[in-house]
């Protein structure tokens, strides 16, 4: 390997340039994260209304998203990432932490196929704090490595990568998924409509895996800049107390309200409780890189409204079938057609082209 800054004289505003790329490309593979996130629900969520004739308008609305978005709000959410310090980023992935954490044990209590419904919105609503700890993760497992630019090159050309082909794979489904899948000769709509139940999990185990090491980089990140124990207390135990009261008060908004202006609410509320809190115990930079965290919130629930809106609609309608995910995906209806029928055992061996006995 070789470093990037070697071939150059050390000078002051080229060291400041290196940090500037440096934050841009942190940003980029954290903006990818988030485009792989929601191409995957996409492709989940469209397959979902397309096997329910309920929820046709839903589809169409999903496979009406113009696709110039995407390659926007990868660049838009870049910019963003890359001017948020790394302290109000670690603050960002903490609140969302404690919050999901919250959640997730609320769900657990919910024993119908509700439940599984508002966790796909939950993975809708981190994408921010995703692309902040993905940020986070990066700094601190790059801090003072001699090579840490071309990590970070290499890092963002393979996100790149995987956030392209999960756009096509996106766009592939909402084009000729319904085709395919009827005419069983596509390999991708194969696959999907035999294990697409399993994206879910997926993402589950996936951000669970990034946002643990996320947490222990955003705690790392932020004790670094106390210079004694006293520091670190006056820190954390406002800190603490303030997370716990906007957790308490956004779970029983969320159980008296579910429209979608909440969302929007829930956001204001919380970056407000943070500017609150950096306001007595914060930099004047920190109240800055708030109003920036707040944009990128914004920017990703504009971006995601189509599929949080058919979220929403699941659960006041109550149209989830708890045990989709155990027996399958369903074959739409084709014209002149059957109803649908459940594919993993007898229509696998057809289409091996096997009869059961």
């Amino acid at each position: 390997m070789f470093s990037l800054g070697s071939w150059l004289p050390a000078l002051p505003g080229l060291a400041w340039g290196w940090a500037l790329l440096d934050a841009l490309l942190q940003g980029l593979v954290g903006a990818c994260a988030v485009s792989v996130l929601c191409s995957l629900l996409k492709v989940y969520l469209y397959i979902q209304c397309l096997n329910d004739p309920e929820r046709q308008e839903e589809k169409e609305a999903i496979r009406a998203q113009r696709r110039v978005l995407d390659p926007l709000h990868v660049v838009v959410l870049t910019g963003v990432l890359a001017l948020v310090g790394s302290r109000v980023a670690a603050l960002v992935v903490l609140e969302f932490s404690l919050r999901a954490a919250s959640t997730v044990l609320s769900l657990s209590k919910v024993r119908d196929g509700m439940g599984e419904t508002e966790a796909h919105q939950l993975y809708l609503l981190c994408q921010y704090s995703l692309g902040c700890g993905v940020s986070c993760g990066l700094s601190f497992l790059l801090e003072g490595a001699p090579h840490g630019t071309c990590n970070l090159v290499l890092a963002a050309g393979l996100a790149g990568l995987l956030a392209a082909y999960a756009r096509r794979l996106a766009h592939h489904v909402c084009t000729l998924y319904e085709l395919h899948s009827r005419a069983r000769y596509c390999g991708v709509c194969i696959l999907l409509l035999a294990a697409g139940h399993g994206i879910p999990r997926l993402l589950r185990n996936a951000l669970a895996i990034t946002f643990a090491v996320a947490d222990l980089a955003a705690v790392a990140l932020i004790n670094r800049d106390f210079l004694s124990t006293a520091e670190a207390v006056r820190f954390w135990t406002p800190l603490t107390i303030c997370y716990t009261l906007l957790v308490i008060y956004m779970q029983e908004e969320s159980r008296q309200s579910a429209s979608g202006q909440l969302v929007y609410q829930t956001v204001l509320v919380r970056m407000g409780g943070l500017f609150i809190l950096l306001l007595t115990v914060g930099r004047w930079t920190d109240i800055l890189h708030v109003f920036i965290s707040l944009l990128g919130e914004l920017w990703c629930l504009l971006h995601a409204g189509v599929m949080l809106e058919v979220c929403r609609r699941q659960v006041r309608g109550g149209t989830h079938r708890p045990d989709a995910g155990v027996r399958g995906w369903r074959q739409p209806q084709g014209h002149g057609e059957g109803p649908s029928w459940p594919w993993p055992s007898q229509n696998r061996m057809e289409l091996y082209g096997r009869t059961p006995h």
